[in-house]
């Protein structure tokens, strides 16, 4: 057996056992290079080469921040001005959660993050409304998606490293799409909210009451502009925005609305270590992963099968769609991205498809792996909270994963949804 056919089957082989992703990855990796006769150490020193890049400290520094703002107060003030502008419609509660979901996602970067903290609000308060309880979780679900789409983005950095692609013009180029997914979940959430017939919230639209809820969260609104403002007003990079996150949250938590208590930080850096340790054990064993296919040849063996295939850029750009929608389910996002990445990069490239386009695509499609059992992890974290089956859940979120796909597709062909913000201030 070829070395590359045994990476692939270990790796399918541990992954059907139900071994974690980056234990997967890594006994793949090590198995192979035994059988090739690669010292054993290339799994080592590819892990620590991999973390050992400055671009990717913005990584835990955005994570510990998106922890901060949620315990901080942040999210509930978010919650409140989504709640006065638009919280009475039918459905509105869903609506609501979706939009505060966006807002914190300018904040986050994360999905499974964006769900906790604007779930574990608007979940009890959808079901105390009389919204289902696999509604109620995967409306909240969906709408933490677009937490790695609306910059800053995790993924996105990773993407910008493993591609050498310019991480500021991903996050520009995430805007356009990022709206567009939110909208499209809106209309999906209200015309199920209509057959059901769920209510909003019972208050009539007061534009007092609106301008009140806004100029209480004005420092939770503010934050994005801080962070992403200052980065393309050329004051401070990308990374050193996620240490400035980090301060602005810390600050605006601790001493302006005084919900997080000094005896609340041991809990959460505990909880933000905990899940850098988790991405970073990723990073490091896809990376070798990724390297030891490329020695192998597997990119220039990919490109000649997808060419050989179709010549038409956008139909390759479907095909590569639909992997992301298979490998989802079973694969981490931040694995996809560092595994397909120097794979499928070269490739679209030579068809004339701009590295950030597929960079939004590739996201885009990860996205949708938050959706999916049994990697979902998404769908985890609202089954916790909406205390409801995973098979329920995953049966009610399959209408929003078709609104996002859609949307997939639109951007797939019409380029410009993400590379018009990028193009217009280059």
């Amino acid at each position: 057996m070829s070395i590359p056919a045994l990476l692939g089957l270990t790796f399918i082989i541990c992954m059907f056992i139900g071994v974690p992703i980056a234990i997967a990855i890594g006994v793949a990796t090590l198995v192979s290079l035994v059988a090739g006769g690669i010292p054993t150490t290339f799994l080592a020193q590819g892990s620590f080469t991999a973390v050992d890049n400055f671009p990717l400290m913005a990584v835990p520094f955005f994570i510990l921040a998106g922890n901060l703002m949620e315990t901080g107060g942040l999210s509930q003030r978010l919650v409140n001005v989504a709640s006065a502008l638009l919280g009475n419609v039918t459905g509105g509660l869903a609506i609501v959660t979706i939009i505060a979901c966006m807002f914190f996602a300018a904040i986050s970067g994360s999905g499974p993050a964006t769900v906790a903290a604007i779930g574990a609000i608007m979940i009890p308060s959808m079901i105390k409304r009389g919204y289902g309880r696999d509604y109620s979780g995967a409306v909240a679900s969906s709408g933490g998606s677009i937490g790695i789409l609306i910059p800053p983005s995790i993924p996105m950095i990773i993407y910008g490293v493993v591609g050498n692609v310019s991480i500021s013009s991903m996050f520009l180029a995430g805007v356009g799409p990022g709206i567009l997914v939110g909208l499209a979940l809106i209309i999906v959430g209200f015309i199920i909210a209509k057959k059901r017939n769920y209510t909003g919230s019972g208050e009539k639209f007061n534009l007092g009451h609106l301008l009140k809820a806004s100029w209480e969260a004005k420092w939770a609104l503010f934050a994005p502009v801080l962070i992403l403002g200052g980065i393309y007003g050329g004051i401070f990079t990308p990374t050193e925005s996620a240490v400035i996150a980090v301060v602005y949250g810390m600050v605006v938590g601790l001493f302006i609305y005084k919900e997080l208590k000094i005896t609340d930080l041991p809990k959460v850096f505990i909880d933000s270590a905990l899940t850098v340790g988790s991405v970073m054990i990723i990073l490091g064993t896809s990376t070798a992963f990724g390297r030891l296919i490329t020695m192998y040849q597997i990119p220039q063996l990919v490109a000649s099968s997808i060419q050989a295939f179709s010549g038409n850029k956008y139909v390759v750009l479907m095909l590569v769609n639909c992997l992301f929608l298979v490998t989802g389910m079973f694969m981490e996002t931040l694995s996809q991205v560092i595994i397909f990445t120097p794979l499928l990069l070269p490739v679209v490239t030579a068809l004339g498809v701009d590295p950030i386009h597929f960079g939004i695509l590739m996201v885009m499609g990860a996205e949708i792996g938050f959706l999916t059992p049994p990697v979902g992890v998404n769908l985890f974290v609202a089954t916790g909270i909406a205390e409801v089956s995973l098979e329920k859940i995953s049966q009610a979120v399959l209408p929003f994963i078709l609104g996002l796909f859609l949307v997939i597709i639109l951007v797939t062909f019409f380029p410009q949804i993400s590379l018009f913000l990028p193009q217009l201030l280059k």
